[in-house]
């Protein structure tokens, strides 16, 4: 694998390029091949091909857009292991999690064919006075024109998945920009979409450097951005948009909320997880747990004789929780942000011996506001546990920070359910579950600094689609 050289797609077809970026494991370093960089011309090719593609994909037959959605479903369920592998390799994510992430494009890519038969609005009366008597409407959802995408390492399918199921189910021509770190995984969604015999115009799967994305952003070609990544680019992004149509899906800074009623042992195994799962490298991963005073000394021995069993793993061991992070940069800055909680008078409890990219498992306790690992997404196997003596001062605390994705809450108390879920400012409340629950038919995204417009097929639909009106007299 180390000697292969990965052409980018280019307006469904692939193609060389004379500058290639290596692709290697954050396990070891290991080198799983070398990519193709686009060109500023092969990006120019791909922005005019999409552009000049727009209504053409508004009049493809919506059993055709179906039938390509539920055939490339089928694609990636015939070569789920080896998707899953190479998945695995690339982002350092453990084998059971990079598999658990094939089975969900599958069913993101179904739910864009199922969407498909959805995109009619409704008829509507518009004879509301005497001077439209005899008025009736009807709106159905079209494609705005060309899409750009660009996708994080994290989720290197299904992430792509949300941005392509949308777009393909409207007939949006779309240039696809890959995280650098995991472009191979992509590439690999592109030779199912060659195969399964998507028009060609509907995609370009393109590596290129942040310069050369900073223009396509740029480009007016573009009727819509949708971008899942830092918020710190995302809302560049959305400045530069204008008045174009975004979805951005930024980062998070989840908490668990383990209420007075609840048995907070009981969570021990479920929040760890949360937290240290892929290295912590999720958007909703479990960063803050706040549990009330009369049990939290019990809880965090728990947790930290539980976290002490966690060791950093190859992402091929089938029984593996925590792999590396994505790359050093990543490792030095956790490193980094703990050293400052800590000199700001954070007791560290357990903190393994990290080497490279393999950052283990971290638990925190007296955290103060102020430091990047309390206010910032650490995007790390970091967790931050609280003592707290009223769920009023933990509303409050989480109201404060500038992120809203997701919160957990162990509770049942259906007055503290409704009162918490009223009062937080987060795109949901899971209740009894982990801040990392997400199926792919919700609506998921953030407010405040977390992001705006909601994925999960349908939902992502009616960010991205124009309504379009008729109407009759």
């Amino acid at each position: 694998m180390s000697n292969t050289n990965h052409p980018l797609f280019l307006s469904g077809k692939f193609t060389h390029a004379t500058n290639h970026h290596p692709v290697c494991a954050p396990w070891d370093g290991q080198t799983l091949g070398v990519v193709a960089q686009a060109t500023d011309e092969q990006i120019e090719q791909a922005i005019a091909t999409a552009h000049s593609a727009v209504r053409h994909g508004r009049a493809i037959a919506t059993h055709t857009k179906r039938e390509w959605l539920t055939q490339i479903a089928s694609e990636i369920a015939a070569h789920r292991d080896e998707m899953a592998n190479t998945l695995a390799l690339e982002a350092g994510k453990p084998i059971r999690f990079a598999l658990a992430e094939v089975d969900r494009s599958i069913q993101t890519f179904r739910l864009g064919a199922e969407e498909c038969a959805r995109l009619g609005g409704e008829v509507m009366a518009l004879d509301m006075s005497a001077a439209t008597e005899g008025a009736v409407g009807g709106w159905t959802r079209v494609s705005p024109g060309a899409l750009l995408a660009i996708t994080p390492f994290n989720f290197p399918l299904n992430l792509v998945a949300h941005k392509l199921a949308p777009a393909l189910a409207l007939g949006m021509p779309t240039v696809l920009k890959p995280a650098p770190q995991t472009p191979l995984t992509a590439l690999a969604l592109a030779a199912i979409y060659q195969r399964v015999g998507v028009c060609e115009s509907l995609l370009s799967v393109l590596p290129m450097d942040h310069v050369q994305a900073a223009r396509m952003v740029d480009d007016d070609r573009f009727a819509a951005i949708s971008f899942t990544g830092s918020a710190s680019v995302g809302w560049d992004i959305q400045s530069r948009a204008s008045r174009r149509r975004t979805v951005l899906e930024l980062g998070g800074n989840a908490s668990a909320i383990v209420a007075p009623d609840a048995d907070a042992l009981a969570v021990v195994d479920k929040l760890v997880t949360a937290a240290f799962a892929y290295a912590g490298q999720v958007c909703i991963k479990t960063q803050h747990v706040y549990v009330c005073r009369s049990q939290y000394q019990a809880f965090l021995d728990a947790v930290v004789a539980r976290t002490a069993e966690i060791q950093v793993c190859d992402p091929m061991d089938p029984a593996g929780l925590c792999g590396p992070v994505i790359d050093a940069k990543s490792a030095e800055r956790i490193a980094r942000w703990i050293a400052e909680a800590r000199a700001r008078g954070a007791v560290v409890h357990h903190e393994p011996n990290n080497e490279g990219n393999r950052v283990g498992p971290t638990v925190i306790s007296l955290a103060v506001e102020g430091t990047s690992l309390f206010d910032e997404e650490v995007f790390g196997p970091v967790l931050l546990v609280h003592a707290y003596d009223s769920l009023e001062e933990v509303i409050a605390q989480i109201e404060r920070g500038k992120f809203g994705l997701q919160c957990a809450l162990f509770t049942h108390d259906i007055r503290t359910i409704r009162s918490i879920f009223s009062r937080i400012s987060v795109g949901a409340l899971i209740v009894n579950d982990a801040s990392t629950f997400r199926v792919d038919a919700m609506p998921y995204g953030g407010i405040k600094e977390s992001g705006r417009g909601r994925e999960g097929v349908r939902f992502a639909v009616d960010e991205l689609a124009d309504k379009k009106l008729l109407v009759l007299r």
